[in-house]
């Protein structure tokens, strides 16, 4: 094994000194340089929130309610363990130095295109599906919490408005802030950080003060939006690119999916009996789950040369089929380079926009817009239901398209499918008011945006040089919800969009995506991450 060990080592890195205990002269621990820390600060969270439990359990004899009652000294003493344990473990994860980015130039790190799927790809497939599964439970369960809480705060719809609002708005910023952390510490701590906020925000559901909850809820989202771009990127860097696309496509679509089931399911089992307050507490042990299972998410390896952990670097070589591959020469005109980057930017940016005031905007609020339309609410909700059975193979139709026929075209394509369901929106209502033409324009609608989001981050984790592809990647994600946060803005100021008012607006800026896509968009299907940060 230890010869193994050295033979990855050397392919990985091209020779270098190496140690005769198998370890680096600089460190050895993918968590961090501080990891006894680390796990002291998340064992000190989960003690504060094992704090709040007899609260709740206090609560459950009186009909779950927790309103108006004050904390009592088990839930400070827990919450001062979490404001104590959350810098704790964030300060014991990150390396002791910022990782010497200057020591990667040059240097390019990719599995050969054959190279076969081994137990460690599987390992970190399924660690990563659930990480997204968990992601997207968190606002998924808005929805389902928001009658209940409005009913026990006895709040008007406008107050309890906020809680999505500040949801989404966590979500936009958490995007940003951890694509930023992902490209400066690596893609691993970042995914540790984010874990640890599903932890410590789980206490929101033992809050008794609305306000109390608007603030863990806007941390909850901060977490929620920081995971899903820096998975797409560990993964675009980890997987050998004939894998890579169906790969990002498929994990990221059944992470969406799943969380939307997870969060339904438990709010069918959980809400009747324990009340809305227990669909927050599911970030507890799944937090910690996904905690145990950080042993099998790797860094990148770009990330392990420049903080010197080459023990790290040689295990992960062997493991992944790493090796250490001669850079592509720069382009010739790289002023040129950078202006159609930048273009492609504003094509992908103008599309993650475009999509949120779709989702968010018409999709969000059609239940209400059909019921105006003299539809029942229970009429309303199976027209609904059809079309997203209609949409329910989206996810691996996209990931197939996406993989064997073309990246570039199958994000137009979606783009296409969700314009083809805005123009059918603009039909006269006398027209739309046929079920059956109802349900289609609807379906097109569910699976235009259902593929576009499928697709779009993954092409941009492909699209982007490693030391900007986290930002990037957060940036494509946090225009993805910045929709929501203006949808709701808008609901405050009474605007609710309709189906065909929301058409109107938006089909000028969703043609435009399709147009700029196809301008500046290229093919990413099967070519190498180094290939494609040299060509334009």
């Amino acid at each position: 094994m230890q010869q193994a060990n050295r033979a990855a080592y050397a392919i990985a890195t091209g020779g270098g000194e190496w140690m005769a205990n198998g370890s680096s002269s600089r460190g050895n621990s993918v968590v961090g340089e501080r990891w006894p820390l680390f796990w002291a600060g998340c064992a000190a969270i989960s003690v504060g929130v094992a704090l709040h439990l007899p609260m709740l359990a206090m609560a459950h004899t009186m009909g779950n309610h927790l309103s108006g009652m004050p904390m009592d000294g088990w839930m400070y003493l827990g919450m001062a363990l979490i404001g104590v344990g959350v810098p704790a473990a964030i300060f014991g994860a990150l390396p002791k130095k910022r990782p010497d980015h200057s020591a990667g130039v040059g240097v390019a790190y990719e599995a050969p295109d054959d190279t076969p799927l081994t137990r460690s790809h599987a390992a970190v497939l399924l660690v990563l599906t659930l990480g997204l599964i968990i992601d997207t439970m968190k606002p998924a369960t808005l929805g389902f919490v928001l009658p209940g809480m409005r009913g026990e705060y006895g709040l008007a719809k406008s107050t309890v408005a906020l809680l999505p609002f500040v949801a989404l708005t966590g979500t936009t910023v958490g995007s940003f802030l951890w694509g930023w952390l992902a490209d400066i510490y690596g893609r691993r701590v970042s995914i540790l950080l984010s874990t640890i906020l599903f932890v410590s925000t789980s206490i929101c559901g033992a809050m008794p003060s609305y306000s109390w909850n608007l603030v863990m809820c806007f941390l909850m989202g901060c977490s929620a939006g920081g995971m899903l771009p820096v998975v797409y990127t560990l993964l675009a860097e980890i997987m050998p690119p004939r894998h890579r696309s169906w790969v990002l496509v498929l994990v990221g679509g059944t992470g969406l999916v799943g969380g939307y089931l997870a969060a339904s399911g438990a709010a069918h089992l959980f809400e009747p009996l324990f009340g809305w307050r227990s669909l927050w507490l599911q970030g507890f042990p799944t937090g910690l789950l996904l905690l145990a299972m950080a042993r099998w998410i790797p860094e990148s390896p770009r990330f392990l040369l420049e903080r010197g952990m080459d023990a790290e670097l040689a295990d992960m070589a062997r493991k992944f089929g790493i090796v250490r591959r001669a850079p592509q020469a720069a382009p010739a005109d790289a002023g040129s380079a950078a202006a159609h980057h930048r273009e492609l930017t504003i094509a992908l940016v103008i599309t993650a926009l475009s999509w949120s005031f779709v989702n968010f905007g018409l999709l969000l609020w059609l239940p209400s817009d059909l019921q105006d339309r003299g539809f029942s609410a229970e009429i309303a909700s199976g027209i609904i239901a059809s079309s997203a059975l209609v949409a329910l193979p989206t996810i691996m139709i996209a990931a197939f398209l996406y993989s064997r026929w073309s990246s570039k075209r199958t994000l137009i394509g979606t783009v296409l499918l969700t314009l083809a369901g805005l123009a059918g929106a603009l039909l006269p209502a006398p027209t739309l008011a046929w079920p059956p033409l109802l349900i289609a324009v609807i379906a097109l609608l569910v699976v235009g945006t259902n593929g576009l989001i499928a697709v779009l981050l993954p092409y941009a984790a492909e699209n982007y040089a490693l030391r900007v592809r986290g930002r990037a990647t957060g940036l494509i994600a946090g225009s993805s919800k910045f929709g929501g946060v203006a949808v709701q803005l808008g609901a405050f100021a009474g605007l609710i969009p309709t189906m065909g008012g929301a058409a109107i607006a938006l089909i000028v800026p969703m043609t435009l995506s399709a147009v700029l896509i196809g301008r500046a968009g290229r093919e990413t299907r099967g070519r190498s991450l180094r290939e494609l940060e040299t060509t334009a």
